[in-house]
């Protein structure tokens, strides 16, 4: 008996080893392009000759392989249908893919809003009736599994290892804005409707791009080349992080108000003084007046020592985030670099006295909350079974701001999401001969503190992208939404600037924008209405790509007539206010000091003054992280495209 089982198990592996391997995304439910070349490439198990048929015309087609069992064949697709096909690939033994459907393939990929789910960790708006309503035979989905490689891979990994058709469990924790944009499309084409969420949150751009391509960029050019020389070696890479890291520290040094050079300046004695406030800790300090502040913030707290302790080394407790450099009396006594990771730093004997001693925690945070956090019971020092509870009243001054230091992003080590063409090589590239009809983007978040090289960025990925796949696919994007606090005047807004960035895209053919002023959360910048973000984008692809209705973003037509203290700007189509009186214009003279500004419509031109402005050089209108604006499109209600009128000065 025992035989005959391990004769069967030796037969079920050789059958096995039999068949073709081929790409993660060839698989029952998939979604093949219509009228263009399914390249189906793989390996045999042997060499010899591979025959590949498809039941949509019956027609095989073969090849021979290379001495190491590799073929690729090019199958031509039929036009979209909703009749359900098969693949049969063989080397001998046959591999069936059942239930394929020829359509339309979209990519969809970008940072956390185009990664958040329908529910999962994201909860769309009315995510609970959508689960019940998201069972679509003819959508198809496809995720990416989210890893990196530093060299360019052949093969994607998935998250649930295939296609899946469109339902209540597979839509879970896939792509909202994916999803959305292929309900859309499929309610309009009436054809089979493919996506590809290959996402990661808070990733930037340059994440997305190839190193070839980032060598084009300026401030990204001599990296990218060194990860090229590099060729994939990791040690290599490793001391090229640590010396970037090198250089980075004592650019940060030297922006740092606390530091002359490398030395501290604030470490010794007691803080006081114009640039200091009154912090209670522990606390993020978004919540305790630093609001959306990435940086570098001091912290000092004098402390008296009972005499039982002087000359007995003391544990120093607190959590931090990101990175502390931690000083008693003058002298370091610790530094981790961690989110969420409790301090233990011990001060040597010869540090404590009695009586008044000074501690110092310098605390860098580069994205999120920062602080000195945690329970009170966590911040404390500790000698014996003896402590003295540290929570409460700190001095805390502001280094600097990393908003102030844009020239120079902190770097990431190779094995970061975040590093350089990374997610390129790992999620974008292995695609490159999977045909497509287009990609969908919503990015830029984490670039927004760089806006000054996003334009450049933004449209090198671009081309990039069109390079890796050999044709002009359509690109369509979202220009990120209003977030946080709301600013009657922000001319300098990192996150205006980047939306114009965004926008600058639109030059490149075969573009679109779905603009989202309008549907954001001031303190949450995962927005709900994901809903809306697929319709715009797919209301772009059907009226560009498909030729289904029409799709024009109001913007400003590049013309100001300044007639006394008004600016009359001219429009690309007719405008009004959603609501009430027109809102979301600043205007400034040739002190370039903006002001709230009045304004009227009148068919597609809209006046704008102020009556602290009698001579008009500058317009804006809706510049700042979450501005008040209410002008859209007359015909078709989308939003106006934020703008400035000073753009090249």
């Amino acid at each position: 008996m025992k035989k005959t089982l391990l004769s069967i198990i030796a037969g079920l592996t050789l059958t096995a080893q039999a068949t073709v391997t081929l790409p993660s995304y060839f698989s029952d439910n998939m979604v093949v392009q219509q009228q263009s070349a399914l390249i189906v490439k793989g390996k045999a198990s042997r060499p010899g000759t591979v025959t590949v048929s498809a039941s949509w015309d019956k027609k095989t087609f073969t090849c021979t392989t290379d001495a190491a069992g590799t073929f690729s064949i090019s199958v031509p697709t039929p036009a979209a249908c909703t009749r359900s096909h098969t693949i049969t690939v063989s080397d001998g033994d046959a591999t069936v893919l059942s239930n394929v459907a020829v359509g339309e393939v979209w990519l969809c990929s970008g940072q956390s809003n185009m990664e958040m789910p329908v529910n999962g960790w994201g909860k769309v708006k009315d995510y609970e009736q959508e689960l019940k309503d998201a069972n679509y035979a003819h959508i198809r989905l496809l995720q990416a599994k989210r890893v990196v490689s530093v060299v360019p891979t052949d093969d994607l990994q998935l998250n649930n290892g295939a296609w899946n058709v469109c339902s209540t469990a597979s839509v879970d924790n896939f792509s909202a804005c994916a999803y959305f944009f292929a309900r859309r499309l499929w309610n309009v084409l009436k054809v089979p409707i493919g996506v590809i969420d290959s996402s990661w949150g808070g990733t930037p751009a340059e994440a997305w791009t190839s190193a070839t391509t980032l060598t084009t960029v300026t401030g990204l050019e001599q990296h990218a080349a060194n990860m090229l020389a590099a060729k994939g070696n990791m040690g290599t890479l490793e001391a090229l992080y640590q010396r970037e890291m090198g250089e980075w520290n004592a650019f940060i040094a030297s922006c740092d108000a606390g530091m002359d050079g490398n030395k501290p300046r604030w470490t010794e004695k007691e803080a006081s003084g114009d640039g200091w406030m009154k912090m209670n800790l522990p606390i993020q300090w978004e919540q305790a007046g630093l609001p959306n502040f990435d940086g570098i913030v001091w912290f000092q707290k004098v402390v008296e020592i009972p005499e039982n302790w002087a000359g007995k080394p003391i544990t120093l407790k607190f959590k931090a985030d990101d990175i502390d450099e931690t000083y008693f009396n003058g002298a370091k006594v610790g530094e981790t670099d961690g989110y969420n990771i409790e301090r233990n730093y011990t001060i040597p004997a010869s540090l404590v006295k009695a009586g008044r001693n000074i501690v110092t925690i310098r605390c860098k945070d580069t994205g999120g909350e920062g602080g000195i956090w945690g329970e009170k019971e966590q911040l404390c020092m500790q000698q014996g079974d003896a402590t003295i509870a540290l929570a409460g009243e700190w001095n805390a001054r502001v280094g600097v701001a990393l908003s102030e230091m844009s020239s120079m992003a902190r770097p990431e080590p190779p094995t970061s999401q975040n590093y350089c063409s990374n997610l390129y090589n790992s999620m974008i590239y292995p695609l490159r001969d999977f045909a497509i009809q287009g990609a969908i983007w919503y990015q830029g978040e984490s670039n927004a503190d760089r806006w000054q090289q996003y334009t450049p960025l933004f449209q090198a990925m671009i081309h990039d992208w069109r390079a890796l796949w050999h044709k002009e696919i359509p690109f369509y994007f979202v220009q990120i939404a209003n977030w946080q606090a709301r600013h009657a005047v922000q001319p300098q807004s990192h996150w205006a600037h980047l939306r114009e960035a965004q926008t600058n895209a639109l030059a490149l053919s075969n573009t679109g924008m779905a603009v989202t002023i309008d549907i954001g959360e001031a303190w949450d910048i995962h927005p709900k209405n994901k809903q809306e973000v697929g319709l715009r984008l797919a209301n772009a692809a059907l009226a560009q790509t498909y030729h289904r209705g029409t799709y024009t973003l109001p913007l400003y037509d590049n013309k100001m007539i300044i007639m006394g203290n008004r600016a009359i700007l001219t429009f690309n189509q007719p405008l009004i206010a959603s609501s009430g009186a027109v809102e979301g214009f600043i205007i400034a003279g040739p002190d370039m000091k903006f002001h709230t500004a009045q304004a009227t419509i009148s068919g597609n031109t809209i006046t704008v003054w102020s009556s602290e402005v009698t001579m008009p050089v500058a317009v804006r209108y809706a510049w700042g992280d979450n501005p008040a604006c209410n002008v859209r499109g007359a015909s078709n209600d989308l939003p106006l495209t934020p703008f400035r009128t000073d753009r090249h000065q």
